[in-house]
Protein backbone atom coordinates (compact mmCIF):
# COMPACT_ATOMS: atom_id res chain seq x y z
CA UNK A 1 0.00 0.00 0.00
CA UNK A 2 1.18 3.52 -0.74
CA UNK A 3 0.88 6.33 1.77
CA UNK A 4 1.60 10.02 1.58
CA UNK A 5 3.32 11.31 4.71
CA UNK A 6 2.46 15.00 4.57
CA UNK A 7 4.45 17.64 6.40
CA UNK A 8 2.72 20.93 7.10
CA UNK A 9 4.80 23.90 8.11
CA UNK A 10 3.90 26.85 10.31
CA UNK A 11 6.38 29.72 10.01
CA UNK A 12 5.58 30.99 13.51
CA UNK A 13 6.46 27.63 15.04
CA UNK A 14 9.54 27.17 12.84
CA UNK A 15 10.84 30.67 13.60
CA UNK A 16 10.38 30.09 17.35
CA UNK A 17 12.78 27.12 17.26
CA UNK A 18 16.42 27.66 18.08
CA UNK A 19 18.95 27.32 15.29
CA UNK A 20 20.07 24.03 16.84
CA UNK A 21 16.50 22.70 16.87
CA UNK A 22 16.00 23.67 13.21
CA UNK A 23 19.29 21.98 12.29
CA UNK A 24 18.23 18.81 14.14
CA UNK A 25 14.98 18.70 12.16
CA UNK A 26 16.80 19.20 8.86
CA UNK A 27 19.50 16.59 9.53
CA UNK A 28 16.83 14.25 10.86
CA UNK A 29 15.28 14.20 7.40
CA UNK A 30 18.53 12.80 6.01
CA UNK A 31 18.44 9.98 8.55
CA UNK A 32 14.77 9.29 7.79
CA UNK A 33 15.42 9.15 4.04
CA UNK A 34 18.30 6.74 4.61
CA UNK A 35 16.08 4.50 6.78
CA UNK A 36 13.19 4.26 4.31
CA UNK A 37 15.51 3.92 1.33
CA UNK A 38 17.37 1.01 2.95
CA UNK A 39 14.07 -0.66 3.89
CA UNK A 40 12.85 -0.32 0.29
CA UNK A 41 9.78 1.66 1.39
CA UNK A 42 10.76 5.02 -0.17
CA UNK A 43 8.94 5.84 -3.38
CA UNK A 44 9.75 9.55 -3.52
CA UNK A 45 9.91 12.82 -1.65
CA UNK A 46 9.35 16.49 -2.35
CA UNK A 47 10.21 19.62 -0.37
CA UNK A 48 8.32 22.72 -1.46
CA UNK A 49 9.30 26.38 -1.47
CA UNK A 50 7.40 28.67 0.87
CA UNK A 51 3.96 29.99 -0.09
CA UNK A 52 5.37 33.45 -0.85
CA UNK A 53 6.85 31.88 -4.00
CA UNK A 54 3.59 30.29 -5.14
CA UNK A 55 0.94 31.44 -7.58
CA UNK A 56 -2.70 30.43 -8.02
CA UNK A 57 -4.30 30.07 -11.45
CA UNK A 58 -8.06 30.38 -11.82
CA UNK A 59 -10.06 30.51 -15.04
CA UNK A 60 -12.57 33.38 -15.05
CA UNK A 61 -14.78 33.87 -18.11
CA UNK A 62 -12.43 31.62 -20.07
CA UNK A 63 -9.37 33.69 -19.20
CA UNK A 64 -6.62 32.56 -16.84
CA UNK A 65 -6.29 34.83 -13.81
CA UNK A 66 -3.02 34.45 -11.92
CA UNK A 67 -2.51 35.74 -8.38
CA UNK A 68 0.65 35.58 -6.33
CA UNK A 69 0.76 33.77 -3.04
CA UNK A 70 -0.87 30.72 -1.50
CA UNK A 71 -4.25 29.32 -2.42
CA UNK A 72 -5.64 30.14 1.02
CA UNK A 73 -4.56 32.42 3.82
CA UNK A 74 -3.60 29.99 6.53
CA UNK A 75 -1.18 29.61 9.43
CA UNK A 76 0.07 26.31 8.05
CA UNK A 77 1.02 25.34 4.54
CA UNK A 78 2.16 22.21 2.75
CA UNK A 79 5.92 22.03 3.19
CA UNK A 80 6.58 18.69 1.54
CA UNK A 81 5.87 15.01 1.60
CA UNK A 82 7.26 11.51 1.47
CA UNK A 83 5.58 8.89 -0.67
CA UNK A 84 6.17 5.48 0.84
CA UNK A 85 5.05 1.97 0.06
CA UNK A 86 4.66 -0.29 3.05
CA UNK A 87 2.63 -3.27 4.23
CA UNK A 88 0.06 -1.51 6.40
CA UNK A 89 -1.36 1.68 7.83
CA UNK A 90 0.31 0.81 11.12
CA UNK A 91 3.72 0.73 9.41
CA UNK A 92 2.97 4.06 7.71
CA UNK A 93 2.18 5.53 11.14
CA UNK A 94 5.49 4.13 12.47
CA UNK A 95 7.35 5.77 9.59
CA UNK A 96 5.57 9.09 10.15
CA UNK A 97 6.69 9.04 13.76
CA UNK A 98 10.31 8.85 12.55
CA UNK A 99 10.01 12.12 10.62
CA UNK A 100 11.56 14.85 12.78
CA UNK A 101 8.68 17.28 12.21
CA UNK A 102 6.45 14.94 14.23
CA UNK A 103 8.55 15.74 17.31
CA UNK A 104 8.14 19.52 17.04
CA UNK A 105 5.49 20.93 19.38
CA UNK A 106 2.66 22.33 17.25
CA UNK A 107 3.53 20.36 14.12
CA UNK A 108 2.68 16.85 12.97
CA UNK A 109 2.78 14.54 10.00
CA UNK A 110 -0.46 13.65 8.24
CA UNK A 111 -0.69 10.07 6.98
CA UNK A 112 -3.01 9.56 4.03
CA UNK A 113 -3.50 6.42 1.91
CA UNK A 114 -2.98 6.85 -1.83
CA UNK A 115 -5.99 5.63 -3.80
CA UNK A 116 -4.63 6.39 -7.28
CA UNK A 117 -1.19 7.21 -8.64
CA UNK A 118 -0.41 7.87 -12.30
CA UNK A 119 2.93 8.24 -14.03
CA UNK A 120 4.16 10.27 -16.98
CA UNK A 121 4.76 7.08 -18.98
CA UNK A 122 1.31 5.64 -18.53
Amino acid sequence: MKFLLIMHNNPLIWDALTEQERNEVMTGHGAFMETVTKSGEMVGTVALAGPSQSAVVRIRDGVPAVTDGPYLEAKEYLGGYYLVECDSRERALELAALIPDAGVQGLGVEVRPVVFAGTADG
